[in-house]
């Protein structure tokens, strides 16, 4: 019998047209985002707030400094994970390592208020469980795929909505928690669905079959030039010619990876700067029935993702609980936590007369958007209508840059120099709509091309290669963003936002305008 994808013949089993294992894969990454951008949207938060609030009191600057570093090395230690895992352990013991130190990261944060090492302490586990998890997770789902089409780029933007109702679910929770209970608590929280998204993956890891071992065991992947449409000259190459490809598919990964910079540079001021903006610049204080109705509207965004993501989870029981039922158990018993704290959530706001939007729930938006809207962009990849990669880069560049187009619109009414305003939060909801259709355009498609373009051997170096970009980007993030005082003193808020509208947009016409040289450069990659 031959086999549709790679993997068990419990993996031939589909869930919405794609293989059981994608979805084992999808609450694996979801839960580690949960952790991940849980953490993240308090980071920032927790190091300015006063002393009387149990925060570090830190200055802006030194604050978003630390966030850019660590945002930054969270994505360079994929480099040394995905060669351990190429080269020693495999893709799956690598992800499993990682869950675990990441874990233990998150309970040492949960523990800053004994010491300040813990916490520390933390930051640095979670670094390292980030180099084993984060390459290795994204190169198993590749190797689910025989071939190198439309499905494989439907399957990681299925994966990408995994990523985003994880980062969805651990923004509104921990970031709740951490802001209205205790900042321990939301540094706990995340810690919890760490290692309950650890366990359902160890025990339902026998779905992959081989992919995913050790390097001489795994047979399963197919080398990115047996691709689908290649033509038969293409395949008939002789060995000089077939380096030459490989050389030019790498160079068109290494030129992806750098505009995909300028890309994160500027979305991932959410963590940093506009976080800041949310803080202290935005009117967040609702009554009556502007109260009334952002809490319906947050109930709604709250519960009919989470009603979708669990009837995703009930299609997953049907073909996989007979097989993995360890697995399944575990991941049940995630989601009775997480409805337990989400019912607890609402219950609790709607007994408040007064609402008060926490600064952190402008970053959910990002998700939120994600879940509405993935699914949309996956028809187009696979229509007629689908663009070529560059050229989805640069409408993604565009978009991004839209989206501080309107905060630095919304802004330019703060007096030079305030540290503090009430500006409308239309403008943050502007900005994250057109930041995530951006997102939407570029990140899921990067995955898939950096695993289509990657030589066999390489596909966990170039992995790590693509992250690198991205610890350039969250590193240069965090040093512009620390700026936000300097530029609101001496021009205006407007001009800090402006400068992340203008330099976007030319990346992106500037993509636009080589994108037929990179098309022609990844001979026959769609």
């Amino acid at each position: 019998m031959e086999f549709k994808f790679g993997g068990s013949e419990l993996n031939q089993k589909t869930v919405l047209g794609q293989p059981s294992g994608l979805f084992v894969l999808f609450f694996t990454e979801m839960w580690e985002r949960f952790s991940y951008y849980g953490m993240r949207a308090l980071l920032v938060l927790f190091l300015t707030a006063s002393i009387l609030d149990e925060g570090w009191a830190w200055p802006r600057d030194e604050a978003l400094l630390l966030y850019g570093f660590y945002t930054g090395l969270v994505y360079i230690t994929p480099i040394l994970g995905g060669l351990i895992a190429d080269k020693v352990t495999g893709y799956r013991k690598a992800v499993v390592w990682g869950a675990l130190i990441m874990t233990l990261g998150h309970a040492s944060m949960a523990l800053e208020g004994f010491t300040d090492s813990f916490f520390y302490l933390g930051l640095l586990f979670l670094v390292i469980g980030n180099g084993l998890f984060k390459p290795n997770i994204s190169s198993i789902v590749g190797k689910l795929y025989k071939d190198e089409g439309k499905k494989k780029d439907a399957g990681y933007t299925i994966f990408y909505m995994g990523i985003n109702a994880g980062a969805f679910l651990g923004i509104l929770m921990c970031g709740y928690l951490g802001e209205k209970i205790g900042w321990h608590w939301g540094f706990g929280l995340a810690g919890v669905f760490m290692f309950f998204g650890m366990l359902q993956f160890y025990f339902a890891q026998s779905i992959f079959g081989n992919i995913g071992l050790k390097p001489d065991k795994d047979d399963n992947f197919i080398d990115s030039t047996a691709i689908e449409g290649e033509t038969e000259e293409i395949r008939t190459e002789n060995k000089k010619t077939s380096d030459k490809v490989k050389r030019q598919r790498l160079i068109v990964i290494a030129i992806l990876a750098f505009f995909s910079i300028f890309f994160w540079w500027a979305f991932e001021q959410a963590g940093g700067s506009m976080t800041i903006f949310a803080g202290d610049y935005t009117d967040r204080v609702l009554s009556d029935d502007t109260a009334i109705i952002f809490k319906v509207i947050n109930a709604l965004i709250t519960v009919i993702p989470m009603l979708v993501i669990s009837w995703v989870l009930i299609m997953l029981f049907r073909q996989t609980f007979g097989k993995h039922p360890l697995s399944n158990i575990f991941l049940a018993t995630s989601f009775i936590i997480i409805w337990g704290v989400v019912i607890w959530m609402l219950n609790r706001e709607f007994t408040n007369d007064v609402a008060e939007v926490p600064a952190s729930w402008f970053t959910i938006l990002n998700s939120l958007f994600i879940i509405i809207f993935a699914p949309l962009f996956s028809k187009i990849w696979e229509s007629r209508l689908n663009p070529s990669g560059p050229v989805k880069f640069a409408i993604g560049l565009v978009l991004l840059g839209g989206g501080f187009a309107f905060l630095a619109y919304g802004s330019f009414g703060i007096p030079q120099g305030a540290k503090t305003a009430s500006v409308s939060m239309i403008w943050l909801i502007l900005a994250y709509l057109f930041h995530t259709l951006g997102e939407l355009c570029v990140s899921p498609v990067g995955l898939s091309y950096v695993s289509k373009l990657s030589p066999a051997k390489l596909v966990g170096l170039m992995f790590g290669v693509w992250f690198f970009a991205n610890f350039l980007a969250n590193l240069l993030a965090g040093v512009t963003g620390s700026y936000i005082d300097y530029i609101t003193e001496n021009y205006s808020m407007g001009t800090f936002f402006l400068i992340f509208t203008v330099v976007p947009i030319g990346a992106g016409i500037f993509m636009l305008l080589i994108s037929r040289i990179l098309v022609r450069m990844m001979h026959g990659i769609r």
